[in-house]
C-alpha cells in the first residue's frame, strides 16, 4: 500500500505532524518565560508571597513543557537529511549558519540558567535567581528570533548569491537574517505566544473560580491573564494587518489563496466571509461576500484593483482550500480573544471579575484556543507559500530526498505511534499539574528532590545509621 503512495507527499505529511507538535510547546514557553520573569519582579518589587507563590506554581508547568518542546524539536531537525536532502545540498550554506546560531545563543542560554531558575529559588540569593530567570525569557525570545528568520528568510529570500552548480551561498548576511517580512513575523508570533500564555493561565485560573477553591493566587493570574488579552489581542489584530500587507507586497499569490480570489478584481475586491473554494473550475461556490470590503483592507481603497489567481500560471497555485480555512480560523479565534479581553474589562469595571460565571466559562473554554490559533496560522503560512519551499527559487517536489515512499511511510507510522503516546502522556500530567489550584507555600519543581547526590550521606547520618558492628 506505501509503494502506491508519493514519497514527497509523506515526507510533507511527517514533517507537518513533527511540527504540528512542537510549535504549541515553544508557543507556550516563550510567553511563560515571559509570565514567569514578571512574576519574579513583581515579588522583589513588592514581597508579597503571592508572587513568590505563582512563580513556583508555573515554573512546575514549564519545565515539563520546555524538555517536551526540546524533544519534539530535535526530531524535526534530522529530517533535513533524512528527507529533505535535496533542500539542505541547496540551501545548507544558509540554513545551516542560522540554526547553529540559534543553538550558540538561545539554546545555550536557555539550558545554562535552566536549572538555576527552576530549583534554585530557595538554594541562591534573590538577585541571581532573578538573573536566571531574566536569561531564559531572552533566551526564549532569541530562540523565536533566529527560527523566526531562517523561515522568514525562506518566504522572502533575498542577501544570497546562486553558484553556478545552483546552490545557494550567503551574499549579504545582515540581508538574510533581517529580510523583509522577519519584523512583522516576529512581532506576530510573538503576540501570539503572549496570547496563548494567557489564555492557558486564564483558563486554569477560571477552573479553579468555577470550582469555588481558588484561593488568592488563582484571582490574581485570572486578573493578570485577562489584563494580557484585554491589551494585547487588539495589537495582534493590528500587527497581523501589518503582517497581512507585507505578504500582499511580496507573496501576493498566499493572499489570493487566503482571500480566496480566483478572478481578478479591477474595480475593487469583495470580502468572503464563507464559502467554498472550487479548485477545478477555479471559482467560489455559495460565497458570502461583502462588496469592495477585501480591496478596503488589503489596499485601504474600496475601489483599489486586485489581482486573482487567474493571473498565475496554474502550477504555482497552492491548495487554497486550507489556506482560505486555516486563515479563517485564525482570525475568528482572534477576535473571540478580543471578545473575551472586552468582556473581562467590562466584569473588571462592574467589580465582578471574580464573580462572573459566564465569564470564566468562556475563559475555560478558550483555554487550548491559543493553541488552535497557532497552528492554523502556521498552516496558512506553509502552505500557502505552496509549491515553493524557498519562495520563487526551490519547489518542494525539487527539494525532496530520493527516498522511496515505504521508508517514509514506515518512519511516518512510527511518529504517530510515538509522539501520540508520550505527548499524551506529557499533556495529561501538564493538565493534573493546573489541575490542582496554587496555594500558599508553594515548593515549585525542587519539591521531592535529594539534598544529596545518590549514594553519598553526610557523615552525621552515616554514624546514626550505621550498625553496631561499624560502630565498635
Amino acid at each position: 500500500m506505501l509503494e502506491q503512495l508519493d514519497a514527497v507527499l509523506l515526507a510533507r505529511l511527517q514533517f507537518a505532524f513533527t511540527m504540528s507538535f512542537h510549535i504549541v510547546f515553544p508557543a507556550f514557553t516563550i510567553g511563560l518565560a515571559s509570565y514567569l520573569a514578571v512574576l519574579e519582579t513583581l515579588w522583589l518589587a513588592t514581597g508579597h508571597e503571592v508572587y513568590r507563590n505563582l512563580l513556583k506554581y508555573w515554573m512546575r508547568v514549564f519545565s515539563i513543557a520546555f524538555g517536551m518542546g526540546v524533544v519534539s524539536g530535535i526530531v524535526m531537525s534530522y529530517q533535513f537529511g533524512t528527507n529533505w536532502s535535496a533542500f539542505t545540498d541547496v540551501a545548507g550554506a544558509v540554513i545551516g549558519p542560522l540554526m547553529a546560531y540559534e543553538v550558540m545563543t538561545a539554546f545555550f542560554l536557555e539550558a545554562g540558567f535552566l536549572g538555576v531558575m527552576l530549583f534554585g529559588t530557595d538554594r541562591v540569593g534573590k538577585g541571581l535567581h532573578a538573573f536566571a530567570t531574566y536569561a531564559v525569557a531572552v533566551g526564549t525570545l532569541l530562540s523565536a528570533f533566529w527560527i523566526l528568520s531562517v523561515n522568514s528568510w525562506m518566504q522572502t529570500p533575498q542577501g544570497h548569491v546562486i553558484g553556478a552548480d545552483g546552490r545557494i551561498a550567503p551574499g549579504s548576511w545582515w540581508e538574510i537574517v533581517f529580510n523583509p517580512s522577519l519584523p512583522y513575523r516576529l512581532v506576530h508570533m510573538v503576540l501570539a505566544a503572549y496570547l496563548t500564555t494567557a489564555l492557558v493561565v486564564g483558563a486554569a485560573a477560571a477552573w479553579h473560580l468555577l470550582r469555588r477553591r481558588a484561593a488568592e493566587e488563582s484571582r490574581v493570574m485570572f486578573s493578570m491573564a485577562m489584563w494580557m488579552l484585554l491589551l494585547v489581542a487588539p495589537v495582534q489584530i493590528l500587527a497581523g494587518d501589518q503582517h497581512g500587507l507585507n505578504t500582499l507586497e511580496h507573496q501576493p499569490v498566499k493572499v489570493m489563496a487566503m482571500e480566496g480570489h480566483f478572478q481578478s478584481h479591477p474595480e475593487g475586491a469583495p470580502l468572503y466571509l464563507f464559502g467554498l473554494p472550487n479548485m477545478r473550475d477555479a471559482r467560489m461556490d455559495h460565497a458570502i461576500a461583502i462588496p469592495k470590503l477585501g480591496s478596503l483592507i488589503l489596499k485601504h481603497d474600496p475601489n483599489a484593483p486586485m489581482e486573482g489567481l487567474e493571473s498565475v500560471p496554474r502550477d504555482q497555485w497552492p491548495p487554497v482550500p486550507i489556506v482560505f480555512w486555516s486563515f479563517r480560523l485564525m482570525v475568528g479565534i482572534g477576535v473571540l480573544m478580543l471578545a473575551v479581553g472586552v468582556w473581562s474589562g467590562l466584569a473588571r469595571w462592574r467589580g465582578r471579575l471574580h464573580d462572573w460565571r459566564g465569564l470564566h466559562l468562556a475563559a475555560l473554554a478558550m483555554g487550548p484556543a491559543g493553541f488552535v490559533a497557532v497552528l492554523a496560522g502556521w498552516v496558512t503560512t506553509e502552505v500557502g507559500r505552496q509549491p515553493w519551499v524557498i519562495y520563487g527559487m526551490l519547489r518542494t517536489v525539487d527539494a525532496a530526498s530520493p527516498v522511496a515512499a515505504p521508508a517514509v511511510g514506515a518512519s511516518l507510522a512510527a511518529f504517530v505511534v510515538v509522539y501520540t503516546l508520550i505527548f499524551a502522556a506529557g499533556t495529561t500530567y501538564l493538565l493534573r499539574l493546573m489541575a490542582r489550584p496554587p496555594h500558599g507555600g508553594e515548593q515549585g519543581p525542587a519539591a521531592g528532590q535529594p539534598q544529596h547526590a545518590a549514594g553519598i550521606m553526610p557523615g552525621g547520618a552515616a554514624a546514626a545509621t550505621a550498625g553496631p558492628e561499624l560502630r565498635r
